[in-house]
């Protein structure tokens, strides 16, 4: 932007800053674009950058015991997840610059993908307060923001992760996980009354509308309407499960796919014989039965308009296929 945004004081931010997000590596001079961005929109930025090893918890404590309370994230959806999860329940404003891979929460939140269009939201967006989920196996609990996946996807995760960060050497991996996966005996207790037992390969949990590669999960509003959508994936076709896993993107809609079941739930119990394992927001969690649950309006973070997130995720789709 050409001019100042004089409206508004100077206001101090902590920038957490992700330089491995994307597809590729960006240089030091993005983020030096971006501070001046912020700058020139009167944010006082105090940038933070990201490690494999970062303790999100204690930079959100020491944010916060500096007079700073809004969180500007620059990086994909597990950096989003991150800072999520060490502000809920603390007097935190989340702001969002989405740089990542998938970017299903920027998308979802009504984000745009453009670095200085989704800057000058920090000011003339809107806040709402979104729900998160909440998964407990055995004595611990681990909130998410995005979604909580049972079975072939969390075994799929890591090579199909770093394939999609431009590592064509796990694409083996991923196959050989993929060939050699088996259906389990799944067993779901929904809101405490429904009981559902199927053959599966995987429970897809989401709290927002897009997960994966921007699969369609939900409606516009999921991640405030107080409900989880639970998709169960029971005879997947392995070929399909592939070119969906790797290729399939923007509004990919799963009502109409036959092997998907889908449910919304407040409260879900999860079992599976033999043992799945389980990610929550890319985390591994302990395998065997879990509670998967909801915090209602438990997240501030500022959002934009859902035809300009729309028309960003498809000027992209243009420009990688081009």
């Amino acid at each position: 932007m050409n001019s100042v945004y004089s409206d508004k004081h100077n206001k101090r931010v902590r920038l957490i800053f992700n330089p491995a997000s994307g597809i590729a590596k960006k240089s030091s001079l993005q983020l030096l674009d971006i501070i001046k961005e912020l700058q020139a929109w009167h944010f006082l930025p105090e940038p933070f950058i990201t490690e494999p090893d970062t303790n999100y918890d204690a930079i959100v404590s020491d944010t916060l015991a500096q007079g700073i309370n809004t969180f500007v994230v620059c990086g994909g959806d597990g950096t989003v997840s991150n800072i999520a999860r060490a502000i809920l329940g603390k007097n935190a404003i989340m702001g969002i610059i989405p740089t990542g891979t998938q970017n299903n929460v920027a998308l979802s939140l009504d984000i745009p993908f453009d670095i200085p269009s989704a800057i000058a939201l920090l000011r003339t967006g809107r806040s709402i307060k979104t729900d998160m989920g909440k998964v407990t196996c055995g004595d611990k609990t681990i909130p998410f923001l995005e979604i909580c996946s049972v079975g072939l996807f969390s075994a799929l995760f890591q090579s199909g992760d770093e394939i999609q960060h431009g590592d064509i050497s796990r694409i083996g991996d991923f196959l050989k996980t993929l060939a050699s996966s088996n259906p389990s005996k799944i067993s779901l207790l929904l809101d405490n009354k429904h009981e559902i037992a199927e053959e599966g390969h995987a429970v897809l949990v989401s709290n927002m509308p897009y997960i994966g590669r921007n699969y369609r999960a939900g409606d516009d509003n999921s991640y405030t309407d107080g409900l989880l959508d639970v998709l169960l994936c029971t005879d997947i076709p392995k070929l399909d499960l592939m070119i969906g896993y790797i290729l399939k993107r923007f509004e990919t809609a799963t009502s109409d796919i036959p092997f998907i079941k889908r449910y919304k739930v407040r409260d879900l119990i999860v079992e599976t014989n033999p043992p799945m394992p389980v990610m929550v927001d890319g985390l591994a969690c302990k395998e065997g039965t879990i509670r998967i649950g909801i915090y209602r309006r438990a997240l501030t973070i500022l959002t934009g308009s859902k035809k300009t997130a729309i028309s960003a995720r498809m000027e992209d789709n243009i420009e990688t296929q081009e």
